[in-house]
């Protein structure tokens, strides 16, 4: 009888664990995506990195979050972290010793944060990442003495991002420290002024200063630069240092959308295949040198430097050599200026070179025959000119 009687109570045990056992030792939710060493966190509304992940995990993604502070033991647990993305956080600060058990981490993106607030402690951190090769800082609202402290002493950094912030004056103690720098984004700053600024990167190949504040680029001497990109900008003058020798390795230069009025002064020797002039005030000055058709005119213009009153250049206007090296030149894109015709010689100049555009400008007169254009040419764009004559002979 006595065990009969225990039987219901037996039961009902019986039912309670099978029912609680599933629940207590179900695996707690992760809010991430796990596929092989990387953790797929976007958009969780984290507020702070998730714990639990893979010892082993080389890659987080945690944009589009909000954790405002990088703890001191956030990552502690993660040795083998490579890369690390906290755009779109409303991160203010990292701690100090945030990165103390991460020490491979090479790639960092903290994008469009607000890490104006806490940049001193988040530059110590910084220090911490002595094999860090790519920093993105962009749309942080930082300004020039913020970003000198933030990037003290990474002499390993090859790529910079930091588009969108308040930069307005570079010296040669902004980028000092980073001797490896490869690729630089400074787009959509506020910057008047570039004095000196990349002497201490030679090793500098790619330049973004689009969408800033710049008047001229003059002295330019950056030989291991490919690509410069300087368009939407109030650019006047762009002169290359004319007594450098060197080859230049710039491929790419962006002029467009500035306010020049003279073709740029470019190296003596260079391997330029793209150039980008639309949307300026261009036009070629070379009839002016004839004294009997405009008697009262210069020949020449004189350039200061009025700090301590160095660097100053006479050039003469319409002298062809200062058309700089032209013979690779690919691609060359006047469209929206002012040309009325082509100084003699100059198409000659470019050999290789494959597509002109020339549209919504002022020529009068083309001789196709005479400007000798490359066999390489397959397009010639010379819409919406003032064109009210074309010469060519049956051969052209």
């Amino acid at each position: 009888m006595p065990v009969h009687g225990l039987t219901p109570i037996l039961l009902c045990l019986l039912t309670m664990c099978r029912i609680l056992t599933p629940v207590s030792s179900h695996p707690q939710h992760n809010p991430c995506q796990l596929i092989q060493r990387t953790a797929l966190c976007n958009n969780r509304n984290l507020s702070a990195v998730p714990e639990r992940q893979p010892d082993n995990l080389e890659e987080f993604q945690l944009n589009y979050n909000h954790i405002q502070t990088l703890r001191d033991n956030s990552l502690l647990r993660y040795p083998s972290l490579n890369t690390l993305s906290l755009a779109c956080n409303s991160l203010e600060k990292l701690e100090s010793n945030t990165f103390q058990g991460t020490k491979l981490l090479e790639n960092l993106n903290l994008a469009n944060n607000n890490l104006r607030i806490g940049y001193q402690e988040t530059s110590l951190a910084l220090k911490t990442l002595p094999k860090l090769r790519a920093l993105d800082l962009s749309e942080n609202e930082l300004d020039d003495e913020m970003v000198a402290t933030l990037l003290q002493n990474l002499t390993s950094l090859e790529y910079l991002n930091l588009s969108g912030n308040f930069m307005q004056r570079l010296d040669e103690t902004s980028f000092r420290d980073l001797y490896q720098l490869k690729e630089l984004n400074l787009q959509r700053n506020m910057m008047y002024e570039l004095d000196g600024a990349f002497d201490s990167n030679p090793k500098l190949q790619r330049l973004n200063l689009a969408f800033n504040y710049l008047h001229c680029l003059t002295d330019f001497h950056m030989t291991e630069l490919v690509v410069l990109n300087a368009s939407h900008n109030f650019i006047e003058w762009f002169i290359s240092r004319q007594d450098l020798n060197d080859i230049f390795q710039l491929e790419t230069l962006d002029l467009s959308d500035n306010k020049l009025l003279f073709f740029p002064f470019l190296p003596n020797h260079s391997h330029l295949r793209n150039l980008y002039l639309s949307h300026n005030s261009i036009s070629f000055y070379q009839h002016l040198a004839d004294n009997s058709t405009f008697p009262n005119s210069t020949s020449t213009v004189e350039f200061y430097n009025m700090q301590e009153n160095t660097g100053n250049v006479t050039a003469q206007l319409w002298d062809e050599s200062l058309h700089g090296d032209i013979s690779s030149l690919e691609i060359l894109d006047l469209r929206g200026n002012q040309v009325e015709y082509f100084p003699q010689g100059f198409i000659q100049k470019m050999p290789v070179l494959s597509r002109l555009q020339m549209c919504t400008n002022c020529l009068e007169t083309l001789n196709l025959t005479l400007e000798q254009f490359s066999g390489s040419l397959y397009e010639l764009d010379i819409s919406n000119n003032r064109l009210n004559q074309i010469v060519a002979d049956g051969g052209t």
